[in-house]
């Protein structure tokens, strides 16, 4: 298993970044040890000072593909959940300062908490979600995936041009705006069209 996410991909978060707008979607990986599942608490790790929650569409690939059009992409994921995708944002700025890859910032143990996974034909309109997160109990990042430069079926088809996608395989879909700096003792609650899909604290 494997999870492939995409980074700026919702416009206001490229903007509140100061990043450059990418002309084709931004692609990188985390290992399966990034994966913290079942509401475990996230350990606020000792390398960085500024972690920040990214929060995240995550499709769950149900068959193997590659080179998938994006007509037929839909067929590669029946369930979607939620996810964070942790940045240690202090040591990214670094790294991109450098030159160098960001596996370091994006890629360390327990990175990427998920939720379970519901059918997504619980939802009328994939292209029209809404999700957000909370943290103690406050709405800091709202998104709707309206607002995606790529949207999923057109994401699936540019990954799998790269890396072959299997059974089991995660895609994060990318983040809206609102990103910001987690401390221990938060606790951050996950949302998908308002139904609660995961809750958990920082330690």
């Amino acid at each position: 298993m494997k999870i492939l996410c995409i980074g700026r991909n919702y416009a206001d978060h490229i903007s509140e970044l100061n990043n450059e707008r990418p002309s084709e979607p931004v692609i990188f990986l985390k290992p399966d040890t990034a994966i913290l599942k079942d509401n475990e608490p996230f350990y606020h790790p000792d390398f960085s000072n500024d972690i920040h929650h990214e929060v995240e569409i995550v499709l769950k690939i149900n068959k193997v593909g590659k080179n998938i059009d994006a007509k037929f992409a839909h067929k590669y994921y029946d369930e979607i959940g939620i996810g964070i995708d942790f940045t240690a944002r202090d040591l990214q700025s670094k790294l991109k300062e450098k030159g160098l890859p960001w596996e370091k910032a994006k890629a360390f143990n327990d990175s990427a908490p998920i939720s379970g996974f519901v059918s997504k034909l619980q939802f009328d309109d994939l292209q029209h979600l809404n999700f957000h997160l909370q943290v103690n109990e406050n709405i800091v990042q709202k998104g709707n995936t309206e607002m995606m430069l790529w949207n999923f079926d057109e994401i699936i088809a540019e990954i799998s041009k790269y890396f072959t996608l299997k059974t089991g395989d995660l895609i994060f879909t990318g983040t809206p705006a609102g990103v910001g700096k987690v401390m221990i003792g938060d606790r951050l609650t996950a949302f998908i069209e308002g139904k609660e899909m995961m809750s958990f604290e920082v330690k």
